[in-house]
């Protein structure tokens, strides 16, 4: 064989190893902590893409601003900038750099415009659509149901945080995001190529894939898991308990991981239901699967979200959910199958699904094992598989154009 054809195959087998052990590196501004749901998704990315035999380091928003931003609202393009500058500082130690929306924007810039032979390429990971949580929003502010979404602020959102998503979004080389909703816009409104960003959801622990005991029951026990915050549809989830627990006389409402104190969530809701609510501002993530064991039914009215790991965790429980059919939930979440969906912002639908769920072990059985078996399909191996994929791509062709 010719000495050129076995330098080429040489070659050849040399960059595919390089690729199938990257040098990978994720960042994203917020802080760590593996309970909450931005920082979840980086670190199961990292494990199981250290478990695929590739070198991950990761960096968050403590990680580079060591003091508070001033000011603060300017928090995310600070931490964008000391993002770009330290990558630059460090470029020779990665193959690919996967940076979450939107602090990728000033370093994708940069790229674009100085156009470096060295710098490592650009993958961007988005969660949600800032357009979405803008429309939501808006709609909320004109029922005063959306307290920090005043005009000011929609300009406020519109010129800074969504011009950072919009650099984020047409400066990177590929992308993955996390709900079909969000991937079609990043394409179609921002003119990127078929195959530049891909669909790529959350996963959800093993630990969460546990047997689970159905039984009849008078006191359903309902589950809602995240901030307490309006976007979350709070409003509406208070609303509809008040009829449900005037037909359910042993029925009742755990807030779990709502960072917020009980007696600022218990106003939201009428004062004959306070005892029948229970407010649990922060849940250690070991005592997550017991925390959804020890209940029925999931409630999830968020307006809209990415992909919410809450919602998959719930389900690899084996609980049958009532959720929205806004954004990531309607990606997983087959109405009537494993799960029920509700119309956004509608408390007289949450309260029929519940009521529905809550007079019927059998149908609680029957989603509640549908929901399991599907989430057997997102666990975060199979997930990091995909991640991979994107991210070869990235390292093999980001070449800045």
């Amino acid at each position: 064989m010719p000495f050129d054809v076995v330098a080429a195959a040489t070659d050849c087998v040399k960059a595919e190893e390089a690729i199938s052990q990257m040098r990978i590196l994720i960042a994203i501004g917020v802080t760590r902590q593996q309970e909450a749901g931005a920082a979840g998704v980086v670190l199961n990315h990292a494990r199981e893409l250290g478990n695929l035999g590739h070198s991950v380091e990761c960096w968050f928003l403590e990680d580079l601003l060591t003091k508070p931003a001033k000011p603060k609202r300017f928090e995310g393009l600070i931490f964008a900038i000391h993002l770009a500058r330290r990558i630059l500082r460090e470029r020779n130690k990665y193959d690919v750099v996967n940076l979450h929306a939107p602090w990728g924007c000033v370093y994708g810039t940069w790229r674009r415009l100085a156009h470096p032979s060295d710098a490592p390429p650009y993958v961007l990971t988005m969660q949600g659509l800032e357009e979405r949580y803008a429309h939501a929003m808006s709609r909320e502010a004109t029922k005063g149901l959306a307290k920090h979404f005043g005009w000011s602020n929609r300009m406020w959102h519109h010129i800074y945080h969504q011009t950072m998503y919009a650099r984020s979004i047409r400066t990177a080389d590929f992308g993955m995001v996390a709900n079909r909703e969000a991937w079609i816009c990043a394409e179609l409104k921002y003119n990127r190529a078929n195959g530049t960003f891909w669909y790529v959801p959350n996963g959800v622990e093993e630990c969460f894939l546990t047997p689970r005991v159905y039984s009849e029951k008078q006191g359903i026990r309902l589950l809602y898991v995240g901030s307490w915050i309006d976007r979350k549809g709070i409003y509406y989830l208070a609303d509809a308990f008040g009829p449900l627990a005037r037909i359910n006389p042993c029925i009742s409402l755990t807030v779990a991981g709502c960072q917020a104190g009980p007696n600022a969530v218990r106003s939201y809701f009428a004062p004959e239901c306070h005892e029948r609510l229970h407010v649990v501002p922060f849940v250690e993530r070991a005592d997550m699967p017991s925390l959804y064991l020890d209940h029925d039914i999931f409630v999830f009215p968020s307006l809209m979200e990415g992909m919410p790991l809450t919602l998959l965790e719930a389900m690899a429980s084996g609980m049958p959910a009532v959720t929205t059919w806004s954004s990531g939930m309607a990606d997983v979440i087959e109405d009537g199958h494993n799960g029920l969906l509700v119309p956004p912002a509608d408390g007289p639908a949450l309260v029929k699904s519940i009521q529905h769920l809550a007079g019927s072990v059998e149908l609680r059985e029957r989603i509640g094992r549908h929901a399991q078996e599907t989430m057997r399909r997102y666990k975060w191996g199979q997930i990091a598989k995909k991640v991979e994929h994107v991210l070869e791509m990235g390292a093999e062709n980001g070449a800045v154009q």
